[in-house]
């Protein structure tokens, strides 16, 4: 077993390849490319990735509007759903609606 995070499941897809076409079909669906992958987690029908990403460019940047979406793969890399659970600014640290 690999500890790099290469580590392939029963269905051949590694994290790093399942969080990579999250990332992929995220930026197809809104547009804009996600910055951060803030969770990857396996589940019964597939995978479920929580990614972050610009919603709103703001001067300063710490003011930018981040957006919190999750992500739904199915086992063959598919792109099941999607959802934007949560918007916050960047320089806020509780992560509250924006």
């Amino acid at each position: 077993m690999a500890s790099n995070g290469r580590r392939k499941s029963q269905d051949g897809q590694g994290p790093l390849d399942v969080a990579r076409a999250a990332a992929g079909a995220l930026a197809q669906l809104t547009g804009r490319h996600p910055e951060t992958v803030l969770g990857l987690r396996r589940e019964d029908d597939g995978w479920r990735v929580t990614l972050e990403l610009v919603e709103l460019s703001r001067i300063p940047n710490s003011t930018d509007v981040l957006g919190t979406y999750v992500v739904s793969i199915d086992d063959d890399g598919e792109l099941v759903g999607y959802e934007r659970v949560g918007r916050h600014q960047r320089g806020e640290t509780g992560g509250g609606e924006a």
